[in-house]
């Protein structure tokens, strides 16, 4: 499957997978990883409530403990996804 063909948030795709979630292009230098921990009920809806957050070297030749680069948690998608762009805009500029 090509990139074209995922869902795609500021012209970068996310791939979800169970409660991980991955945002970037595997071809850049990094990528981050939005990890579920748990989540709420919300009227009928599930609603994630802690998300792990880290900045991923996207070199699949390293171990998952080396690939780490930065590694948060927060406690809304919307501040996870917030917090992890601004680390992964900076780390594509360097």
């Amino acid at each position: 499957m090509s990139e074209a063909n995922f869902l795609t948030y500021k012209e970068k795709p996310l791939v979800r997978s169970g409660n991980v979630i991955y945002y970037g292009s595997m071809s850049d230098p990094y990528v981050i990883k939005l990890e579920i921990l748990s989540s709420k009920k919300d009227g009928d809806n599930e609603v994630p409530d802690k998300i792990k957050v880290q900045l991923q070297k996207s070199d699949i030749q390293l171990s998952d403990k080396d690939r780490i680069v930065k590694e948060t948690t927060k406690n809304s998608m919307f501040e996870a996804l917030d917090f992890g762009l601004v680390w992964l805009e900076r780390a594509l500029k360097e």
